[in-house]
């Protein structure tokens, strides 16, 4: 047996895991079958070959048409979908792997082009000012339509239809996508949330949306079968910024979150420096690991060596890696062995077909 942190099992009252590797959620861009359907070979097969993880965790794939926001990323509200999922979940299983799906609304950050021409939705009518990556390329975002009260019961119903289908399709759970700018974050800060109902203003107002949804899963799927990933010093990317009641909202939400019984809570690291922004935190696993009593993965700029320590100093349980896994399918052997990684093709990140996806060899 192993005595790297990283590499030692993992058992909690919800998860039962054979490492504490778990590979990241990454679009990648391969649902390229009409219907955004994850049903081609190529898509089953880059998920077995990285079964050996503790856990993976797709690639975000939208609740409904209106939660679409890339080009060519799998959804989980068709039956077509679903049986599509049902091939991937199989081949994971079949390897002895465990697999999550990432639940996913972009809000915002979508683009006129995947909507016949109508706009976006969010929070509220705020552009982010960032691009959207559309069949034509990239696009400048635009201005979006401000969900109503009515709007955003149908895209909780959206979420709870697409958690019952993620059971349908054999998934061992699923990851509510309240990170990276989108929908979820999209109510959670005050750059992109000037609401003065009930779904704005204070902490517990921003967060509702989210525990309505959360909520509504706990219906359809185990809510020891639920993760939820956030990323509270989000800032200078996807239209976020952090302002003074930025990080007490997820303070709120990550202590709040200690009254259900979850999977895991999914934090990242900062994605840019935000050592001289005022009021975010600098250290996310530190910050929140006090607060949330549950399962703690952590994600964003992680090595081997610096997984390990997240673990041994208690600020983690499970570390989730996303680059490292693209280009090494066996980061778990290679971890296991201290061999070398190798590097990843980032032109190859969003093109479809088996370069760059599937054809990253083993060691030896």
């Amino acid at each position: 047996m192993s005595t790297q942190n990283i590499l030692k099992p993992y058992e909690s009252t919800n998860l039962t895991l054979n490492n504490r590797v778990v590979m990241a959620p990454m679009t990648r861009g391969r649902a390229t079958s009409e219907g955004n359907v994850a049903t081609t070979e190529l898509e089953g097969l880059y998920y077995e070959q990285r079964a050996t993880a503790g856990l993976l965790i797709t690639e975000g794939s939208q609740v409904s048409a209106q939660a679409v926001g890339y080009v060519n990323t799998p959804g989980i509200y068709t039956d077509a979908q679903v049986e599509g999922w049902k091939k991937v979940t199989k081949r994971v299983h079949d390897k002895g792997g465990k697999i999550f799906i990432q639940l996913w609304h972009v809000g915002r950050m979508s683009h006129p082009d995947f909507h016949n021409g109508e706009l976006p939705v969010s929070a509220s009518a705020i552009n982010p000012n960032a691009q959207s990556y559309t069949y034509e390329g990239f696009k400048d975002t635009v201005t979006p339509r401000e969900l109503s009260i009515e709007d955003i019961k149908a895209v909780v119903k959206d979420f709870q239809t697409a958690g019952a289908n993620a059971m349908k399709a054999g998934f061992d759970g699923v990851e509510i996508h309240s990170s990276n700018g989108y929908l979820f974050q999209q109510f959670f800060n005050g750059c992109s949330n000037t609401r003065t109902d009930e779904y704005g203003g204070s902490y517990e107002n921003r967060a509702r949306f989210f525990f309505e949804v959360l909520d509504a899963l706990k219906t359809v799927v185990p809510q020891e079968k639920i993760g939820a990933r956030f990323n509270p010093s989000c800032h200078d990317m996807f239209g976020m910024e952090v302002d003074k009641d930025t990080i007490p909202t997820f303070e709120y939400i990550i202590n709040k979150l200690n009254d259900y019984d979850l999977a895991y809570v999914h934090l990242s690291e900062p994605f840019t420096d935000v050592s001289k922004v005022p009021f975010a935190v600098t250290e996310i696993a530190k910050h929140f690991r006090p607060l949330y009593k549950g399962t703690l993965m952590i994600n964003a700029g992680f090595d081997q060596e610096k997984g390990n320590k997240v673990i041994e100093e208690g600020n983690a349980d499970l570390v989730a890696y996303g680059k490292p896994f693209i280009s090494n399918p066996d980061l778990v052997a290679r971890f296991e062995t201290n061999a070398a990684l190798a590097t990843w093709d980032e032109s190859t990140f969003y093109t479809g077909g088996a370069q760059g996806y599937t054809d990253y060899p083993t060691m030896g």
